[in-house]
């Protein structure tokens, strides 16, 4: 079985999870198994290669699990974009709109020099939002946005439409 199959039939539908109504995509169960692992790893780092990444930026909390690991790939430092309150010292924040309310993102001040080339990495492309605020904080830190590798995009939940100029990679698709 090819690699994109077995990623495919690793990833486990959860019904109503987080709420009714929702299936959820659960990907945790191909971090156990350390081939497709390391394979998904470099599946989202192979788009990048030669762009000059200095830094990953993963977001709170799934994209910090893919986000490290591709940092080390790229021999590139990470940035953990974390959920409000959970940084230390002096932070930027960026605060934005959900289906069903706002959230934020934050980074330390000093995480990123100015140009300094980054990729932003997450588990799942859904609907874009986060990844979207996720880039502008990026951006409003003084980086250079090189692009975008999740792991999982739920196609029809159309993100990707949201983040149209963007270099946007995707390993699955569903």
């Amino acid at each position: 079985m090819s690699f994109p199959d077995r990623w495919t039939a690793g990833i486990c539908d959860v019904p109503d999870f987080p709420s009714p109504g929702i299936v959820f995509k659960d990907i945790t169960p191909l971090w156990s198994n350390p081939e497709l692992f390391a394979a998904s790893i470099e599946a989202m780092a192979a788009p990048f290669r030669g762009d000059g990444i200095r830094k990953v930026v993963g977001i709170e909390a799934r994209g910090f699990i893919f986000g490290s690991a591709v940092a080390l790939a790229l021999g590139a430092g990470f940035i953990p974009a974390r959920k409000p309150g959970k940084l230390p010292r002096l932070r930027r924040r960026v605060d934005y709109i959900l289906e069903y309310g706002t959230d934020a993102l934050e980074i330390h001040e000093d995480a990123i020099a100015a140009g300094e080339p980054c990729l932003l990495v997450d588990d799942v492309l859904a609907t874009g939002g986060t990844a979207r605020a996720a880039g502008d904080l990026i951006r409003t830190a003084g980086g250079a946005l090189a692009g975008m590798s999740f792991f999982l995009e739920i196609a029809a939940l159309t993100g990707r439409e949201r983040l149209s100029g963007e270099k946007v990679r995707c390993v699955v698709s569903l």
